[in-house]
């Protein structure tokens, strides 16, 4: 049996959404011209075959797809299809166990729509709810309505797919703990294999963060989305869920297989516009404006606009310790040659007396209470 480092994600950006919700800050764009949608897609796979010579001597195997947004199911079933045609011409695909998400929206795919797509391989459905509030959808400028969720949520299992996967958003502008308890519950009731449950981050520059910084929305409340992170881990793990993962929950077996990859820096190539990837000891990324990607590549140039080398021991320890399981300290000074808890002996032992980190088991590891305050562990190993 291969080891889980012998095989590779793809990941594909597309960016067209019917409206751009206030909290985005992806590299998302109004889908207006068709026409400019399908160029957009020939030069996706104008980009992977130019790749060829780029990944022809990786020997990964290709386990996970990912086509995230943006709003992927806008595209057609043809174009779908040629995108994955063009992964396999390139990559080796593991075929008998490979996952292939398709972020989707409420109330903007039909069930034959659906029923095209899982004829193509897709096999997984990220399925972006948010919330069930109806006022707080208004208040993120989502188009789809709590029914729209509901009755798409209906068309996936009725089209076959048994691995479907929630996003819901704790820590919204006037979101109360009954209100959230109801999202959850609303969720538990339809009972999707996969469950994303995000903390609120307002990032500058979107229409959330001007409505905050001009007092018409009020800024989040950290000690209220406290409560509402530790109601959500209650509820979850009664309900059967594990959490493996600050954000993320999952029946049995139905863990994501791609954001794992990120997780555990393991090689993930990235296409079309702001696309990331990462191999070795190195990441880069694609151009973020749609327009001037495609241009890039219709003129026979590359796309990619950033380069680094990383130092994967320190993002090795703190994306770890996004897992739940966290770092198994044996195998880190295996591959890294010194050991992560003797280098930061000192650092690890004042979050060990704040009950933020653990040592058990041979694993350094988050509490619970740490996943709320992940964000100042982690900036010890950066």
């Amino acid at each position: 049996m291969k080891s889980e480092s012998e095989f590779a994600g793809i990941y594909v950006h597309i960016p067209f959404c019917l409206s751009r919700c206030s909290y985005c800050d992806f590299a998302t764009e109004i889908y207006r011209d068709p026409e400019f949608v399908d160029r957009y897609v020939k030069a996706v796979c104008s980009e992977i075959y130019t790749a060829r010579l780029d990944f022809s001597s990786r020997q990964y195997q290709i386990d996970t797809i990912y086509f995230g947004g943006g709003t992927p199911s806008l595209l057609s079933p043809n174009q779908l299809e040629q995108i994955l045609n063009a992964i396999d011409d390139l990559f080796v695909l593991d075929k008998s166990n490979l996952e292939i998400t398709l972020e989707i929206n409420p109330g903007t795919i039909s069930a034959e729509r659906l029923r095209d797509f899982r004829s193509l391989g897709i096999n997984r459905a990220s399925f972006g709810v948010q919330t069930f509030d109806e006022q707080l959808l208004k208040t993120l400028s989502r188009r789809h309505t709590a029914e729209d969720a509901l009755q798409t949520f209906r068309s996936l299992r009725a089209c076959g797919y048994d691995n479907v996967s929630f996003d819901l958003i704790v820590g919204l502008p006037r979101q109360t703990l009954h209100g959230w308890q109801a999202d959850i519950q609303k969720a538990l009731n339809l009972r999707p294999e996969h469950l994303s449950l995000y903390m609120l981050e307002v990032h500058e520059n979107t229409p959330l963060a001007q409505q905050i910084s001009t007092g018409r929305q009020p800024p989040p409340d950290d000690s209220l989305t406290a409560k509402m992170y530790e109601l959500m881990i209650e509820k979850l793990n009664s309900a059967g869920y594990r959490q493996y993962e600050i954000s993320n929950f999952s029946l049995p077996g139905f863990q994501s297989k791609h954001n794992l990859k990120y997780w555990k820096c393991l090689p993930v190539f990235g296409f079309g516009v702001s696309a990331f990837s990462f191999c070795d000891t190195e990441r880069w990324s694609n151009e973020r404006n749609t327009a001037r990607y495609v241009e890039l590549i219709e003129n026979g140039r590359s796309p990619i606009v950033f380069r680094e080398q990383v130092n994967l021991a320190s993002e090795y320890a703190f994306l770890g310790l996004r897992l739940s399981e966290g770092i198994q300290l044996s195998e880190y000074k295996h591959r890294f040659g010194f050991a992560l808890e003797e280098k930061f002996s000192a650092e690890i032992m004042q979050f060990q007396n704040l009950g933020l980190i653990e040592i058990r088991d041979g694993y350094l590891r988050l509490t619970s209470k740490g996943f709320l305050y992940s964000n100042e562990v982690f900036a010890i190993f950066v």
